[in-house]
């Protein structure tokens, strides 16, 4: 029996496809139409089918501390997001805009550190966080990009205007769904996708190899994706991105530093690398000069970057402004840096180390999600309406013993999409994460990963805590939601 979208419940959320009427939204036309023919039998064998797609293909990701096992399929919802011309127009210059002023953020807070002296962002919160790194000061990486790569979520209230939710700077991973995303849809709804003109994703990887070549000290020079190892939660992708860009993928064992230059070794001898696209965080780097703990560092690493041998993508660094209580601040570096108003703006934000606001963050906090400042994949993360009375009491106690570790927000009611789970299509709420590319000029992939909270009612939408994705598809004519 085909499904009826008048028996689907859009509840007290701005829903992606249907309006509060129930009637789909003028971007989802093709889409809506499409799935009311389909029986929920007929989208079990869909979905039956990509499962074992997703396996074929090896597209899983790791779980630490997982005792069921650490490899998982990532789950994929079969009702794609749909994102209208002139919608995504808006999300595009928004980007563009955020993207310039972090990377002349991070660019001034290791040289001349004007923001920090007319007091626009606090030094203190620079000088606290953990992913500022003091080895950095004076140094420039080519053509002063800092921030290669960045995956910034967004969200979208009940009245559907999107928000920043955070940025994500030193190694934003998720990429390589939104590539098979499209690969999945093509095999399993290749009908639905040749009705609907959208913008294709696929550029991607030719995308950042021109990255890395524009910031490479040879022209010709060699490229490569180091990675952890196979262990890593994100090691399908970092293997997917370097086959697609034709690439060496190189564990740090694999390379080793002469004269502040970095070689990997090969059966035929040590050969040169000018470009990595390095997939581990800053101070697990070079343990000569970060953490000399760090088993995943390459000894000389640093003074290879600093001496122009070799470019790191990201910049070492950067994690400065991944830091969530600097992220506060973006609004007012994008006035200090570009002289113009947010087109995205962030989500209204308490301070832990503000005395005001964390008072108010202690008197509302089962109101509130509190996050710590640098932690990500929904980890360290207090979701008051959902806590339970221990939970809210540990957190207290914590923003009590370290106010500068945590920020909180207002519980948004994000917006929702038809998902289909199980034996029935209803309702769950998502991000999107695009993806931007600083190399000589800033692009924006389009679409990017929308995350699904597949847990009912969740809010949390990471694949370490539940969550799954959709494929997003950026229209290519003028309809709008």
């Amino acid at each position: 029996m085909p499904f009826n979208w008048s028996d689907y419940q859009t509840g007290p959320f701005y829903d992606e496809m249907i309006t509060p009427l129930g009637h789909p939204r003028e971007a989802y036309d093709v889409v809506a139409q499409y799935f009311s023919s389909k029986s929920i039998k007929n989208l079990q064998d869909r979905q039956s089918y990509v499962d074992k797609l997703l396996l074929s293909l090896g597209i899983t990701f790791n779980v630490y501390h997982d005792e069921d096992g650490t490899e998982r399929i990532f789950p994929f919802d079969l009702i794609p997001r749909v994102v209208s011309s002139m919608e995504w127009a808006h999300i595009e210059k928004g980007l563009i805009q955020r993207i310039e002023a972090l990377n002349a953020f991070i660019d001034d807070v290791y040289h001349r550190q004007h923001i920090l002296n007319d007091g626009v962002v606090p030094r203190e919160w620079v000088e606290t966080s953990k992913g500022y790194l003091p080895q950095l000061m004076g140094v420039s990486p080519p053509h002063a990009r800092w921030c290669h790569v960045t995956g910034t979520d967004l969200i979208r209230d009940q009245d559907g205007l999107y928000y920043v939710l955070e940025d994500n700077l030193r190694c934003p991973s998720g990429v390589a769904y939104v590539l098979e995303n499209r690969e999945i849809m093509k095999r399993a709804f290749a009908t639905l996708l040749s009705s609907v003109s959208i913008r294709p994703v696929s550029q991607y990887p030719s995308w950042l190899l021109d990255v890395m070549r524009f910031v490479s000290p040879n022209p010709s020079g060699q490229c490569a994706v180091l990675t952890p190892g196979i262990y890593n939660s994100a090691y399908f992708e970092h293997s997917f991105l370097a086959r697609q860009m034709g690439i060496e993928l190189v564990q740090p064992t694999d390379l080793v530093v002469k004269n502040q230059v970095v070689f990997m070794r090969t059966t035929r001898g040590l050969k040169r690398v000018d470009v990595l696209y390095r997939r581990i965080d800053d101070t697990f780097l070079d343990p000569t000069v970060f953490d000399p703990r760090s088993m995943l560092g390459v000894p000389g690493l640093f003074d290879a970057f600093k001496k122009g041998n070799v470019a790191l993508v990201n910049a070492p660094g950067t994690g400065v402004a991944d830091d969530k209580v600097i992220y506060a601040k973006v609004p007012d570096m994008i006035r200090y840096y570009l002289g113009q108003d947010a087109l995205l703006p962030n989500v209204p934000t308490y301070i832990g180390s503000n005395s005001s606001d964390l008072a108010y963050i202690l008197e509302h906090l089962g109101e509130l999600v509190v996050k710590a400042a640098n932690e990500a994949g929904g980890y360290g993360m207090l979701v008051g309406p959902h806590a339970t009375q221990s939970e809210l009491a540990s957190f207290r106690d914590k923003l009590l013993d370290h106010p500068r570790n945590y920020i909180a927000q207002p519980t948004l009611q994000f917006s929702r999409c038809p998902s289909f789970v199980s034996d029935a299509i209803e309702g769950r709420h998502v991000d999107l994460r695009p993806y931007i590319l600083y190399g000589d000029r800033i692009r924006v992939l389009p679409g990017g990963l929308t995350r699904v909270a597949l847990k009912k009612g969740s809010l949390v939408v990471n694949s370490s805590q539940g969550g799954g994705s959709k494929d997003t598809w950026v229209l290519e004519g003028d309809a709008s939601c």
